[in-house]
């Protein structure tokens, strides 16, 4: 009896605990996590927000922290070692990449049924199948940065772990999918702006999302979601000629998913999108704080920011509006949709990053390039 209230009281104080850096890591299954997360593992989520980490590594760390934790109970009966064991490492790579063809003759291979029954039941597996490569070694990567915050060394570049990782891949290959499988190019993103042709709030609130998060070149979901008055600032108009001046604005990104918290990336918007963020602050009252807020089921606007997801969500939502396939396109889409009509209309890949401000050349010519391929000279040789 002693014991299970200690237990209780220990899972409590993490919840509280939890609680106090909800701000910078909103954390929707607090006492979920509670109960998984041991109190090492919260006290290195309150020395990495300590430490200025950004918030969106901080929420993927503390998600694969917490798929870890889970799986290593599941697994082993035990909360995670620090450091983890080759042997453990391992495992987790057995468990999460596996051949289908092989588990159809050998029901023992790939992740128990014990184990995925224990994941599946709490949530945290969702799909059949093997996982993607991508998500295994992004957990591996995190895990290893875990590790180094607790001081410890780990197997992570061991030759061993790169090989298993290596032929699992090769023995059971994954067809890699975009994030979304379609571009909100322009074409697209008009039929989505023409559901939103009244002037009701949500009508007012989605058509600003929309073109802010295109003409602010493809911004990501969760800057969106985040963005605050005091990041906006209004610029001189920009003379048209023959025409009347177009508004402009200039949108402080602060800290990125690619910056630190000591620079300070400006985008700025121009004409249609300076107007329709303008309408839907001036009808929604919005004179500080967050800019994209909740629209209750009575009209009323709520103080706090949308949560990210709900950028995907609302793109969604207007693809179905607008008769397309809501599956076919998600907040992605708009970012990659940004630098395809770039390469549509010529504009030179360096300018439209000063833009979207990708990083990586790489990265950002992936989209750039599959627009310019088909109608380019190198497919046009005979």
């Amino acid at each position: 009896m002693a014991n299970s209230e200690t237990t209780q009281n220990a899972v409590e104080r993490r919840a509280e605990e939890l609680d106090t850096i909800a701000a910078v890591l909103p954390i929707e299954r607090r006492d979920e996590l509670a109960e998984l997360l041991t109190d090492q593992d919260v006290e290195t989520l309150r020395h990495l927000v300590n430490q200025g980490m950004g918030d969106n590594t901080l929420r993927a760390l503390t998600s694969d922290l917490t798929y870890l934790e889970a799986w290593g109970l599941a697994a082993t009966g035990h909360s995670l070692p620090w450091p983890a064991p080759e042997a453990l490492l391992l495992k987790f790579v057995a468990h999460h990449l596996w051949d289908p063809q092989h588990r159809e003759t050998d029901p023992t291979h790939g992740m128990p049924a014990e184990v995925d029954e224990s994941l599946r039941s709490q949530g945290f597996l969702r799909s059949a199948g093997p996982h993607a490569p991508a998500t295994v070694r992004r957990r591996l990567a995190n895990w290893s940065t875990l590790t180094r915050w607790r001081g410890f060394g780990g197997a992570f570049a061991s030759p061993a772990l790169k090989s298993a990782i290596r032929l699992a891949i090769r023995a059971a290959p994954r067809q890699r999918l975009r994030k979304s499988a379609k571009a909100v190019t322009s074409d697209v993103l008009a039929k989505l702006l023409a559901t939103c042709a009244t002037d009701s709030l949500r009508d007012l609130r989605d058509r600003a999302i929309l073109m802010v998060a295109f003409a602010s070149g493809g911004r990501r979901r969760s800057e969106i979601a985040g963005l605050r008055c005091e990041q906006l600032a209004v610029e001189p108009p920009i003379p048209v000629e023959n025409g009347t001046p177009l508004p402009s604005l200039a949108i402080h990104l602060g800290r990125t998913k690619t910056t630190t918290g000591e620079q300070d990336d400006v985008v700025y918007l121009t004409g249609r999108p300076v107007d329709a963020l303008n309408a839907w602050m001036l009808a929604a009252k919005i004179d500080g704080g967050s800019v994209f807020r909740a629209i209750g089921r009575w009209g009323t606007v709520s103080k706090r920011a949308i949560d990210p997801q709900s950028v995907n969500a609302i793109i969604k939502q207007r693809a179905a509006m607008a008769g397309l396939e809501p599956g076919e396109f998600s907040a992605h889409g708009i970012r990659s949709g940004y630098l395809t009509e770039a390469a549509n209309r010529g504009i030179p890949l360096p300018e439209a990053m000063e833009q979207s401000r990708h990083r990586s050349v790489q990265q950002a010519s992936s989209y750039y390039n599959n627009a310019t391929r088909r109608s380019g000279r190198a497919a046009r040789l005979l």
